[in-house]
């Protein structure tokens, strides 16, 4: 393969448990109400992770609808990559577990930790794979399931996650109408400690101190990061535009990280963004980190919102701090 082909996305794929929780079941575990989850997320429901199902499980589900929409076996793939931060294990990589169920024996897979930026993390990593000339076809996943380190004790956390896994296929295109028009990615690790999962790493390993004290699951600076996810989606927008010289006449969908419904309107309110050109659905989702993209736009083109053709900018933000721009044309 010639350098310089443009890496399109030619499948996509998503996967989610049966199990809903809603805001009502909420009310049963700790103090909180409907009226008030909604009000300061968009929140309704989310998906949960069921007896069986794991973020390889969920991950491996979606990476088969990518692949039959793509009109391409496992084993045509040449490089797998699993964008997640709740990992079957530690180690070895998720991705390794989605290779093994998908049966594409020898195909390269690693994962991918950027949290809630990681699934455009993924497409930048992949997208350079094709456009180098090294890969051909590559499968880039987002898979989580945060339920399972949620702290269901913890009213202002535990509520905002669900359970997921998109998946899109990239292969080299010569088309040069279509594909992944720009990439953006930054991280600041000042911000660490955000949102963080405290215990179980080599810093802190698991201990019955760090069980006892709730450091395994997901710790937040609510307001601190509010403030961050709404100021880097304002920038991530407008440098995608800029870079690509884009009005907003001319995108035909934004589709951010499903992350808070408020974030959501403030930033593509200041960029005069119409409503109608935002995709949101965390209203049913919740917040589902690395695979709440790819699910979003897999949803999107089912619902017939975008098609081939469409002009799409994705934006992310999370813990790291990380985030992520991409625009493409399907």
């Amino acid at each position: 393969m010639a350098k310089g082909a443009r890496a399109a996305i030619t499948g996509l794929g998503s996967a989610l448990p049966d199990k809903v929780m809603t805001n009502f079941d909420f009310e049963k575990i700790v103090d909180t109400s409907d009226e008030w989850i909604v009000q300061r997320t968009g929140i309704r429901q989310r998906r949960v992770a069921g007896d069986g199902e794991s973020t390889a499980t969920l991950g491996a589900q979606a990476a088969r609808a990518a692949l039959e929409d793509a009109g391409i076996a496992p084993t045509d793939l040449d490089l797998i990559l699993c964008c997640t931060i709740t990992p079957e294990m530690i180690f070895p990589a998720t991705a390794c577990f989605i290779q093994q169920a998908l049966g594409a024996t020898d195909v390269p897979a690693f994962d991918i930790s950027a949290a809630c930026s990681g699934w455009l993390y993924g497409l930048t990593i992949a997208s350079q794979f094709i456009e180098n000339g090294m890969y051909r076809r590559i499968l880039v996943v987002g898979a989580e399931a945060l339920t399972r380190f949620a702290d269901f004790t913890d009213r202002t956390s535990c509520i905002l996650f669900g359970d997921g896994a998109g998946a899109a296929v990239l292969e080299a295109s010569d088309d040069d109408r279509r594909g992944i028009l720009y990439n953006v990615l930054h991280a600041d690790g000042a911000g660490w400690d955000f949102i963080h999962v405290p215990a179980g790493g080599a810093k802190t390993p698991a201990s019955h101190q760090t069980v006892d004290d709730h450091q395994h699951y997901i710790h937040m600076r609510g307001r601190d990061v509010y403030k961050f996810a709404v100021e880097k989606m304002q920038w991530l927008l407008a440098d995608c535009m800029e870079k690509c010289g884009l009005t907003v006449d001319d995108v035909d969908l934004v589709v951010p990280h499903q992350v808070n419904i408020r974030i959501i309107s403030s930033a593509t309110e200041k960029l005069k963004f119409p409503i109608d050109k935002v995709y949101v659905n965390i209203d049913r989702f919740g917040n589902t980190s690395a695979a709440s993209i790819p699910i979003a736009l897999t949803e999107a083109r089912q619902a017939g919102r975008i098609g081939k053709g469409s002009l799409v900018v994705l934006v992310a933000f999370g813990a790291g701090l990380t985030w992520a721009g991409t625009v493409v044309r399907l």
